[in-house]
């Protein structure tokens, strides 16, 4: 069983590496083999005590670079029991400072979060229950009227809430670790989340009178190149920010890359009768979707997110292909089309 505590990112400046506390509770006969993985891991053992059942509670100091390979052993250790618990704490600030050795070798896993800590933060994207619901629903409704209005403002306050941008990265994690339930409630939840938006903003394009001239509403009936890049790079970034515990980049990559203001568009296009108009806005919607699961499939295969066991790296192996060849086939068909709305291809 593993436990990940959600708590403040935060950085220690003036050292290379971010420290974290892992506590572990294993049966008492298990103290000096993770007492050896700890040691083996150039990581130091803070604390050793006993709960009021016998088990051993071990606290030791990890780094980043070494947080996965500790993991990763001691889950090989207890292997399928359920009588042991890791926790994974952040750490404010350590006394006396102990600065970390540097070492000349690249590591094969070039994340400084783990699979568990990333699984523990993108699955909760995942969860198709109100919450998620009452998110799409109040910011379709803030975006419809803010391009309705050519409301910059109002448009980029729903950008930020950006419901849709979750369960994407947690499809494109779900390949990467071939989790295929994490990767049906990802696909699930988007599919639900586009199409109550599209509902909404229906309603809206039939109810509200159309303002033509709003540079933000035909903004995005607008695809092209630049378009196909910005999201590439956003869904990468997006995604560099998660792996490296910079979760404040999110904030921009919501703006750039946000996907309900397309969704509104198409919505309120196809409500006013609008259809050409409306399949510019599905265009920019593909593209969004496609390239920020291109991008995020590319980023966490590069930055080593696998899973642990060889028979688990096989299944990942294969929906990674699979993954990768639906996309790309996908972004080359929309690039196609691109190029033939802006007449630069010809059959």
């Amino acid at each position: 069983m593993l436990i990940l505590h959600d708590s403040l990112h935060s950085r220690l400046r003036g050292i290379k590496n971010i420290m974290k506390i892992i506590e572990i509770v294993t049966p008492a006969e298990n103290l000096l083999s993770v007492e050896s993985i700890i040691t083996q891991h150039d990581s130091e053992i803070v604390w050793v005590g006993t709960d009021e059942d016998g088990n051993k509670k071990i606290r030791a100091l990890v780094s980043d670079d070494q947080r996965q390979s500790v993991l990763d052993a001691l889950q090989g250790l207890f292997g399928a029991k359920d009588n042991w618990k890791i926790l994974v704490m952040a750490l404010e600030a350590s006394l006396p400072r102990k600065e970390p050795l540097i070492k000349e070798k690249d590591t094969s896993d070039k994340s400084s979060t783990t699979r568990e800590e990333l699984y523990n933060e993108v699955e909760k994207n995942t969860r198709l229950d109100s919450t998620y619901l009452l998110l799409v629903f109040l910011s379709t409704v803030v975006v419809a009227i803010g391009l309705l209005e050519n409301n910059v403002a109002v448009v980029i306050g729903a950008m930020v809430i950006a419901p849709l941008l979750g369960p994407n990265i947690a499809l494109a994690l779900g390949a990467a670790l071939g989790d295929i339930p994490l990767m049906w409630k990802a696909f699930k939840t988007i599919l639900a989340g586009i199409g109550l938006a599209l509902f909404l903003s229906i309603g809206l394009g039939i109810l509200h009178p159309m303002n033509l001239d709003s540079p933000e509403l035909m903004s995005r009936t607008d695809v092209g190149l630049d378009s196909m890049a910005l999201a590439l790079a956003s869904g990468a970034a997006a995604v560099v920010s998660l792996t490296t515990g910079l979760s404040s980049v999110l904030v921009g990559v919501m703006v750039a890359v946000a996907l309900l203001p397309p969704t509104a568009t198409l919505g309120i296009m196809l409500g006013a009768g609008h259809t050409q108009l409306a399949l510019g806005a599905a265009i920019l919607l593909a593209v969004n979707i496609v390239c920020v699961n291109l991008a995020a499939k590319v980023v966490f295969l590069v930055r080593g997110i696998k899973p642990r066991s060889w028979l688990e790296k096989q299944k990942a192996n294969q929906s990674m292909i699979t993954y990768l060849v639906i996309w790309v086939l996908s972004l080359a068909i929309l690039l196609v089309i691109i190029l033939f709305r802006k007449g630069l291809f010809i059959f």
